[in-house]
């Protein structure tokens, strides 16, 4: 999608912290194009409230924010941003987590207004309290239908598509590091005692850069999709040397040689899903990634050593795991058969 285009109903000031985000802090698009969702819904709501919209439900997508002016946006103060958050909950359904996001792109768009374009000396955003979204739990596979998933990989493109099942089961990777993976980040050194090393580097979130070292699985999967296959010999590697390019050098690709895009990625995964009956669970990709971290925290991996895998910037953020072992611990004591025995003698 052309980025330009779809900002083009964007203020400029809005056009300008959205281009900060992505340029300057390293916001991926998706994040960049949630702010700009956000900030659009909230305009919308603004251009309504000060009767300069038709306030029919209906029609509440297509009110353009456009004529926004500068002078509008500093006229907002933190009762109006309030008065939103009620009505994205009462008129809009949006639930907390919905609400969460859109107050903390309020509260980072006048950030920047406040700091870097100095039009305010205290942002009125700074005291808008976060709707605080309730905290789930992930979902998972357990290690044995994670073991099922793989044993049911029957695509065209088999080794490709078992080894990117097997890069995310095994290194908890997102969507964007795999499809983002070259073939240069793959390393393979030598230890000093003749075993060889392959490490991968990933490119996460904030353009943070971290090495993940690859297990057997990895490196058998990945050996084997760039292996030359009979009657198509050696497509992968030559796709690659032929033409350095961003795309043909990437790992992952599609038949048409370019890199595979994140959708398709999707699909494959969400075939494997339907192949060995798993589809009914609410899994998606990142479910993979809950996956891996899950089955690395329940065998021993220290959570601080997960956060690092994982590639998460504090430590808060890798917990989620421990809880979901105690929920397990927990469970399991429900289940005892001897669990709902009371004292028949006590009157």
């Amino acid at each position: 999608m052309d980025n330009n285009k779809y900002y083009k109903d964007a203020p400029p000031l809005i056009k300008d912290f959205i281009f900060y985000e992505q340029i300057v802090k390293g916001r991926s698009e998706l994040t960049v194009k949630n702010y700009y969702n956000d900030l659009r819904t909230f305009f919308r709501f603004y251009k309504i409230l000060n009767d300069r919209a038709r306030n029919i439900p209906e029609e509440f997508g297509k009110i353009s924010v456009s004529d926004i002016t500068e002078k509008d946006i500093c006229s907002v103060d933190l009762q109006t941003a309030q008065q939103f958050l009620i009505f994205m909950k009462d008129e809009r359904n949006n639930e907390q987590k919905a609400r969460y996001r859109k107050a903390v792109s309020l509260r980072q768009f006048y950030k920047f207004l406040t700091n870097n374009k100095h039009l305010f000396d205290v942002s009125p955003m700074a005291n808008l309290e976060l709707p605080s979204p309730k905290p789930a739990l992930p979902k998972y596979m357990t290690l044995e239908q994670a073991l099922e998933m793989l044993t049911h990989i029957d695509t065209p493109d088999q080794k490709r598509d078992y080894c990117i099942v097997v890069f995310f089961l095994n290194c908890g990777m997102r969507l964007s590091e795999l499809v983002g993976i070259d073939l240069k980040d793959i390393r393979k050194t030598t230890a000093s005692d003749g075993n060889e090393i392959y490490s991968l580097k990933v490119l996460g979130k904030g353009k943070k850069e971290r090495i993940v070292y690859l297990n057997n699985a990895c490196v058998n999967a990945y050996l084997d999709y760039l292996a030359p296959d009979e009657g198509d010999p050696d497509i992968r590697r030559a796709a690659g040397c032929r033409d350095m390019s961003a795309q043909t050098n990437a790992l992952f690709i599609s038949r048409r040689r370019t890199r595979i895009s994140n959708r398709r990625v999707q699909q494959i995964v969400e075939d494997c899903f339907k192949s060995c009956g798993l589809d009914n669970m609410g899994l998606s990709v990142h479910k993979l990634r809950h996956t891996a971290a899950t089955l690395m925290y329940q065998n021993g991996v220290d959570v601080r050593v997960l956060k690092d895998v994982l590639g998460h910037e504090n430590l808060n953020t890798t917990q989620i795991y421990t809880h979901v072992s105690n929920s397990q611990m927990q469970n399991a004591m429900n289940q005892n058969p001897l669990s709902n025995v009371t004292n028949k003698s006590t009157k």
